[in-house]
């Protein structure tokens, strides 16, 4: 007897193409009279025959599609029961096309305008996308602009790297114009965050308070001050109504904000994930689920799916949409403390353990994880086994090594002949990490070391020692001790080639990808003094600068400790070190790449280290640097 799970009535030819017609007519026509087969059924059919369809608007299936808000009163198109999933794509593939034209036309105008005060660009500039050569047709180059659009948008939803900034951001890093923001918490800054506009930047401190700043102007908007904590209305451990606190009782190490700017979420050492209207400034929502203070949070882009990382050992996942604000599911697989999490559109995450030494990859639909093992060859490791001496591993004997070296011995020495920013320290804590694309991401751990890691490959494809150099400390019983600066933090340009790392050498240091995703070399420096608690790259969109003075401006580079527009508590005073005659940036420079560093006298996560004092000129503030670039599309190669 056949399984019943398998026997399906499928409809006649005949019915298919019946089905096949628009559903409008047949809503308009009725149900045949001659027909018994239930509705249900009939839709089955519907789904069944759309399956055999050409659909040949595919290419939108992974784009995010999102129709706009309608008023009240409108009726929705797609409200319709009976609409296949053909014609929804049909429907909304039209409506994306048609925002894609309106805001061609919004630049457009823009340009114009720019025209008549005299502040456009010239358009006969290669980089201008908007430029009209003589002779040709307006809707040939509408048509090209949208079709360069579309393809940038689908490269984006796959998960390829798409596009290339880091030669032209190269040019202007040492002129780029940055705003620095004298913090007004009382303790140390932990982290910062800004909206994906450009807009909103939010900062928090160890004194368990969140600043939101006018990320145009650097002023004080609002503050979420820290909470005593209540005894009367907690019972046990304190988890009475814990959730019901509209706030933080102690620091504050996380913060996150989804990508359309409503929420702003934080974590602490209280345990709890605290859920803000990020533009109303009220406090919405706590949740109590952690054992231990909350690390690191991180929202999917264009999602409000959050993933929070917490010394307990566990990742948990928040749904935050407006009608669910609910907990989800929680990870489980380290062994440490987990001290940072990163994701990007799809449903998968990475996390760095601390002294598991491990990076875990993280697939939730499919609830497996990869696991990914730093560590490495120690010169350290060596000189404890014998393998060479002290001196020979720090400084090198040239001639010694060269008569003794032999056989397997003949590297050994050659490694001993490499200075000193040459060594490679053993990997004892991965710090931070930070996804470029889902399959390609970075970590940084106390050996100072950054590693590029692929999903296919269980090893690192590349490592950079010493990033960030080492520190030499004096004994009185060792002498002169060099240890490495570890990695504090990482931040790359979302399917980009560029990213930028942290530590507390007084200096951000931005890195390149090349072609083949292989390697990464340096490109540059910005000057940062402390402890970088936390960086950010992002790329508003075009227009939405317009409005920051500081911006529109290229002084020369400030020294350490100086910088353009310095904001402290609401008041803009004079810049130490300015151009006499800045130049105005040019209408095709425009777009940038924004670089937040929240710069601190003390690491995140404890105080065994503190950098301040005259000379320094370490203090606890906010750095955002505007980098303009051009972007030039193009699909990465992906490793064999």
């Amino acid at each position: 007897m056949p399984d019943p799970l398998f026997a399906s009535a499928r409809p006649s030819s005949s019915k298919k193409r019946k089905l096949s017609q628009p559903s409008a007519s047949r809503a308009r026509a009725g149900p045949s009279s001659n027909t018994k087969r239930p509705r249900k059924n009939a839709a089955a059919g519907a789904d069944d025959d759309d399956d055999l369809q050409d659909t040949p608007v595919g290419v939108f299936d992974d784009v995010d599609l999102e129709p706009p808000t309608m008023a009240a009163g409108d009726e929705d198109p797609g409200s319709e029961e009976d609409e296949t999933p053909a014609q929804k794509r049909l429907r909304l593939a039209k409506m994306y096309l048609d925002s894609v034209k309106k805001g061609v036309s919004a630049r457009r105008a823009r340009k114009a305008r720019g025209g008549e005060d005299g502040s456009g660009g010239d358009d006969d500039d290669e980089g201008d996308e908007l430029g009209e050569p003589a002779g040709w047709d307006a809707a040939d180059v509408d048509r090209e602009i949208i079709e360069a659009r579309l393809q940038k948008d689908v490269l984006e939803n796959s998960g390829r790297t798409h596009i290339h900034i880091a030669q032209s951001l190269q040019h202007n890093i040492s002129t780029a114009p940055y705003l620095r923001i004298k913090s007004t918490h009382r303790l140390p800054i932990t982290t910062s965050t800004l909206s994906e506009d450009g807009l909103m930047l939010f900062s928090s401190s160890k004194d368990g308070s969140i600043i939101k700043w006018d990320a145009l102007t650097g002023r004080r908007l609002a503050t979420f001050p820290k909470l005593r904590p209540s005894t009367s209305a907690s019972t046990g451990k304190g988890k009475g109504r814990a959730d019901k606190v509209e706030g933080h009782t102690d620091e504050v190490l996380g913060l996150a904000i989804s990508s359309d700017g409503r929420w702003l979420v934080s974590g602490g050492k209280d345990r709890r994930v605290v859920v803000w209207d990020a533009k109303e400034m009220k406090w919405v929502k706590s949740f109590t689920g952690h054992k231990d203070g909350v690390t690191s949070l991180v929202f999917r882009k264009n999602t409000h799916q959050l993933f929070t990382a917490s010394f307990d050992r566990t990742i948990k996942l928040y749904d935050l949409s407006p009608s669910i604000l609910g907990y989800v599911e929680t990870l489980f697989g380290h062994q440490d403390h987990i001290l940072s999490v990163d994701a990007l559109r799809a449903e998968v995450a990475v996390s760095a353990g601390a002294r598991d030494k491990t990076v875990r990859f993280w697939k939730v639909v499919e609830e497996s994880q990869l696991v990914f093992r730093g560590g490495g060859r120690s010169k350290l490791r060596e000189v404890l086994e014998g393998g060479i001496g002290l001196d020979d591993a720090i400084h090198g004997d040239d001639e010694e090594d060269g008569a003794e070296a032999s056989g397997a011995r003949k590297s050994t020495a050659a490694a001993a002949k490499v200075p000193v920013k040459k060594l490679d320290f053993a990997e004892g804590s991965m710090e931070c990490v930070a996804m470029i694309d889902e399959s390609t991401f970075l970590s940084g751990g106390d050996s100072g070391s950054i590693r590029l890691w692929f999903i296919q490959k269980k090893k690192a494809v590349f490592t950079q020692a010493l990033a960030h150099g080492v520190h030499e400390m004096h004994s009185n019983t060792e002498g002169v001790v060099s240890t490495p600066r570890w990695i504090t933090s990482l931040a790359a340009m979302r399917y980009s080639d560029v990213f930028a790392s942290g530590s507390w050498d007084g200096f951000v240091r931005l890195w390149r990808l090349d072609e083949s995703n292989k390697s990464f070399s340096a490109i540059g420096t910005l000057p940062a003094p402390g402890f970088l608690n936390s960086l950010q790259m992002i790329s508003p969109p075009s227009g939405n600068l317009d409005g920051a003075v500081w911006v529109h401006r290229k002084p020369t580079q400030p020294a350490v400790g100086q910088a353009v527009g310095v904001v402290d508590d609401g008041t803009a005073t004079a810049a130490a070190t300015v151009t006499p005659k800045p130049r105005l940036l040019q209408d095709d420079e425009k777009k940038h790449c924004m670089i937040v560093a929240a710069c601190s006298q003390e690491p995140r996560l404890g105080r065994w280290m503190r950098i301040a004092g005259e000379g320094t000129g370490c203090r606890n503030q906010v750095l955002v640097w505007a980098v303009p670039y051009r972007e030039q599309l193009a699909t990465r190669r992906r490793m064999n």
